[in-house]
């Protein structure tokens, strides 16, 4: 066998036991190294129900790495003149128009990229199936409460993406789902990668699972208006093209330039830190997240829709791409698990460690943390209750339309002053809570990758 042909093999066992241990009913892998895919497999099961067998031309949903595509698409556009990163966007979609006229009137293709906007990002509103569904979205912000002020903070924003995506639609003429085949699928030579559900049908495809024992989502997918911000399905292999392209200095396997070697640079170089730096990365370029391990620079992206989860890393020192799409179960430890043996076996490179409680007392005053954080989505209450704290977790809004469970209760476990930490049921990882201000002294938290103001 070849070297290709024993790793995979060894990763199909390897991956296997951990999916069985992180109790994910399928997944699917792909290992590329200095320009070869090195590893491909899939295991267990894209539908529990229907009892279908993951497979590596099954499709999954990627998610929110479509952020990163639909970034990609964007930064061609510049390098063409057609956009620029610092131009107001109403002056390229005039009809914009924002909670307030500062948002609207400010508001540039870098906020939107680096999540630094303040619009409410989870604005998971149905707008049909139409060819028109973004432009409907878009006319909908203009009712959406600022979460925080233009540029204050980070805060993860899939209706920024939606926008993005209407923003493409008006420059180029072309519908975004479109726009992905002509100036991505097909160039880049993807033929198991597409956004809407009666393309995806043509190819075995992966549905979510929820809960701890997973059981079949309720749902396949997101509605269409959420497309620009993570309605992508594909494989493992041709997301790894995708990441060839950015590793090869925006030139595809056939030697076409998508992209310019400046704007790739671009997307990897820090805009933004995250106040949360304990999860993703430490800071946000344009549309890639940013981080080291062990030295070594890290640029990638995560997916979660409805029961599923993605996720891709890039180590470009190594010459190493890593996909991992999921339909269930504990992701998170699988992906951890998973790309710290790959990352330590391919690159020398050990991933960074995971944040935990403190193992010494901390001293905390509960009154620097109590109160109520809300935004549109979401509704956080802190209390103190038998000398700690806890937190009251309420999803609200439109997207509690789409969670099977929309009230939870966390005991917020304490690291240093203003970090906490909490842990789902089900899942292995800690999940970070962040308390902070703004320039203009407004308490914040930030978790989940978004920024929640204090509100009482």
């Amino acid at each position: 066998m070849t070297d290709t042909t024993e790793l995979s093999a060894r990763w199909t066992t390897r991956l296997t036991e951990l999916a069985a241990r992180h109790s994910v009913p399928g997944a699917s892998l792909a290992v590329l190294h200095r320009g070869e895919i090195v590893a491909e497999t899939a295991v267990g099961l894209a539908n529990t129900e229907a009892g279908i067998e993951a497979t590596t031309d099954t499709l999954f949903q990627i998610g929110s790495i479509t952020k990163v595509w639909t970034t990609t698409v964007a930064m061609a556009l510049v390098d063409e003149g057609v956009l620029e990163l610092d131009t107001h966007l109403v002056s390229v979609l005039p009809e914009l128009s924002l909670a307030n006229d500062e948002l609207t009137q400010g508001l540039t293709l870098r906020h939107l990229l680096t999540h630094t906007s303040g619009i409410d990002g989870d604005l998971f509103t149905d707008t049909g199936r139409g060819d028109d569904c973004l432009e409907k979205y878009v006319a909908l912000l203009g009712d959406v409460t600022p979460n925080h002020p233009l540029g204050a903070t980070m805060s993860y924003c899939n209706a920024g993406f939606t926008l993005l995506g209407r923003v493409l639609e008006a420059v180029t003429g072309v519908q975004w789902d479109e726009l992905m085949r002509e100036r991505l699928y097909r160039p880049l030579g993807l033929t198991h990668t597409a956004t809407l559900p009666e393309e995806v049908l043509r190819f075995r495809a992966a549905i979510g699972h929820l809960g701890s024992p997973p059981v079949q989502a309720p749902m396949w997918g997101l509605m269409r208006s959420a497309g620009p911000a993570g309605l992508i399905c594909s494989t493992p292999r041709e997301v790894l093209e995708f990441a060839r392209l950015h590793l090869d200095k925006g030139v595809t396997r056939e030697g076409t330039k998508l992209l310019s070697e400046e704007s790739v640079a671009a997307m990897q170089t820090p805009q933004v830190e995250i106040p949360d730096p304990h999860v993703l990365g430490d800071s946000w370029g344009l549309g890639w997240f940013l981080d080291t391990w062990d030295g070594h620079r890290v640029y990638g992206h995560d997916g979660g829709t409805i029961g599923q989860n993605a996720y891709l890393r890039v180590l470009p020192e190594a010459g190493l791409a890593i996909c991992l799409l999921t339909n269930g179960g504990d992701t998170s430890g699988l992906y951890r698990d998973v790309y710290a043996e790959i990352v330590r076996e391919l690159a020398g490179v050990t991933m960074r460690t995971t944040i935990e409680p403190a193992t010494e007392p901390v001293a905390v005053d509960p009154a620097d943390y109590v109160g109520v954080y809300q935004r549109l989505s979401s509704r956080v209450e802190i209390v103190e209750r038998d000398g700690g704290l806890v937190m009251l977790d309420r999803i609200t809004g439109p997207l509690a339309e789409l969670a099977p469970d929309t009230e939870k209760e966390y005991r917020m476990h304490p690291v240093e002053p203003g970090l906490f930490v909490v842990q789902r049921p089900g899942f292995e990882l800690w999940v970070p809570v962040v308390f902070y201000t703004l320039d203009d002294g407004t308490p914040y938290i930030h978790h989940g990758g978004r920024a929640t103001p204090k509100v009482g």
